[in-house]
């Protein structure tokens, strides 16, 4: 299908979507909406039929942007979660867990440390993370909600910072591109001290989790969860797991677990030619994380785990067979609502990207605005978070935005280029985590356990702060030609000064 250019129009899909899903708490039917009104402005500017081509662009839409891997490794991770916890794994693992951690405070801070561990892939990292911790958290009465707060943090702002991981290649890619680095590698290694979403957010994780310092919805989940242990876990019978054979060990959790990590690597680097004849990724570790199919790799590792699950449990009688495949198809069916809002945003963001050309519509109000170079920092990093928000994909959005941002900062203030490159890359990864329709906060509601709507209503005032911190870090950099410790002491003051004022007048207002 051939695109058209709809201005303004480009970003009513999700913003309708959104504003739709924030009143009706109805994320699915918010998202059919917001994608057939896409689909309408596109069939009318094309002038085909108004009333058959939108649902006929809908669904082939749906097809062209759908990531079956990602979806099979969702069905598989949540038949690997039901027979674990089937085999009686998840409580072993939990009561074992619960004795090593031994505060709720450890609980959160262990989260935090593995989500941190896991910076290869944000799908990954989610997914395993609230799989691995759920039992423990449960145990000290984490509310759901925080946990999917610090799955979230701990995904895309580590991934975005980590030299190797997928986030670190598609950067690379995106940078080698536009040939105005020597290395591109390099290049993103500068951007990482000034990448302050990033770093900010994994403060936010740790000051929040150390010192408890909780404000907003999340307080009073946190509060509710303490005193009458309701958690918020998502009321489905589906999402309901087996309390499990009381014979299983806690290798019975660990070692699946341990498999899907493995299997997952390996098969990142088989994938991405580590092993292959193509000299510019055999024995290259970075270039063949960077050329890998992770949704595909992701899916054999996933396969790998449950093929082990199935020797560990079936031969030693914790499992009978027929139980095993019964429990394979329950823990796939609680994935069902998951896969259906992640198959729609991934929709939604193709209506918007391939259809109505939201990226040329934010690349000409950047091209046409007169933008002083000591600001220039800063604007970047909120018409990055709006881009990302709008489609709810961080990739996308650096994608786009790479080639205009590093020309337009060399003319403008040539000093501060790594600094606006941190700043696209750092606003990204801001809209992505405060976008209901981004993917990877589809998946660390899921990995929680968390109701979706929930997640993200609650997750939102903390980003938003480390958002509003984050701009006056940059105009402090932007001012004083990229003063790196002035702009981290700066911004991490502001931080750390609101999030106190705001604790305490959460706890003011709850006396």
């Amino acid at each position: 299908m051939t695109s058209v250019y709809a201005g303004a129009l480009s970003i009513l899909p999700p913003v309708l979507a959104i504003v739709l899903a924030l009143l009706t708490k109805e994320v699915v039917s918010s998202l059919l909406i917001g994608i057939l009104s896409g689909t309408i402005v596109y069939a009318v500017m094309a002038e085909l039929n108004p009333v058959v081509a939108p649902i006929q662009i809908m669904f082939d839409m749906t097809i062209q942007t759908v990531d079956l891997y990602i979806i099979l490794f969702c069905c598989l991770l949540g038949a690997l979660v039901h027979v674990v916890s089937m085999a009686g794994g998840s409580i072993a693992y939990g009561n074992w867990a619960s004795r090593k951690l031994k505060s709720k405070r450890s609980a959160m801070l262990a989260t935090g440390l593995l989500g941190c561990l896991i910076f290869i892939d944000d799908y990954f990292n989610c997914l395993t993370v609230g799989t691995v911790m759920q039992p423990v958290t449960d145990h000290h009465r984490v509310s759901r909600a925080k946990l999917a707060y610090i799955i979230d943090s701990t995904a895309a702002p580590v991934c975005i910072i980590a030299p190797i991981s997928s986030w670190a290649a598609a950067v690379g890619s995106n940078l080698r591109d536009t040939a105005a680095f020597p290395s591109d590698f390099a290049a993103f290694c500068a951007t990482i001290p000034y990448n302050l979403y990033a770093l900010l957010t994994i403060v936010t994780v740790i000051v929040v989790c150390s010192a408890h310092l909780d404000f907003g919805r999340i307080a009073q989940l946190e509060a509710r969860a303490e005193q009458t242990g309701d958690l918020g876990v998502v009321n489905s019978s589906a999402q309901e797991l087996p309390q499990g054979s009381r014979q299983g060990r806690v290798w019975d959790m660990l070692l699946p677990i341990g498999v899907l990590i493995l299997c997952s690597i390996l098969s990142m680097l088989y994938s991405g030619g580590f092993w292959g004849t193509d000299p510019a990724f055999y024995g290259n570790f970075p270039a063949a994380l960077g050329n890998c199919n992770a949704g595909q790799a992701l899916t054999w590792g996933g396969f790998a785990a449950l093929l082990c699950a199935f020797v560990q449990f079936v031969p030693r009688g914790l499992i009978r067979f027929r139980d095993f495949m019964d429990g394979v198809t329950k823990g796939i069916a609680a994935m069902v609502p998951a896969i259906m809002i992640l198959v729609l945003a991934w929709t939604i963001s193709g209506v918007c990207r391939d259809l109505l050309q939201t990226d040329v519509f934010v690349k000409n109000i950047m091209a046409s605005s007169n933008i002083p170079g000591a600001v220039l920092p800063a604007l970047i990093f909120v018409a990055a978070a709006f881009l990302s928000f709008s489609t709810g994909t961080a990739w996308g959005t650096f994608g786009i935005l790479i080639p205009i941002i590093i020309p337009v900062a060399a003319t403008l203030s040539p000093n501060l280029v790594i600094v606006s490159l941190s700043a696209t890359l750092g606003g990204s990864v801001f809209g992505d985590h405060c976008s209901p329709i981004s993917d990877t906060t589809i998946l660390s509601s899921t990995g929680a356990g968390c109701n979706h709507l929930e997640h993200v209503t609650t997750q939102l005032p903390y980003a938003l702060l480390v958002g509003a911190c984050c701009i006056v870090g940059y105009l402090v950099a932007g001012f004083t030609n990229g003063n790196l410790p002035l702009m981290l002491l700066t911004s991490l003051s502001c931080l750390l000064t609101t999030l106190f004022i705001l604790h305490r007048q959460s706890v003011c207002s709850s006396l």
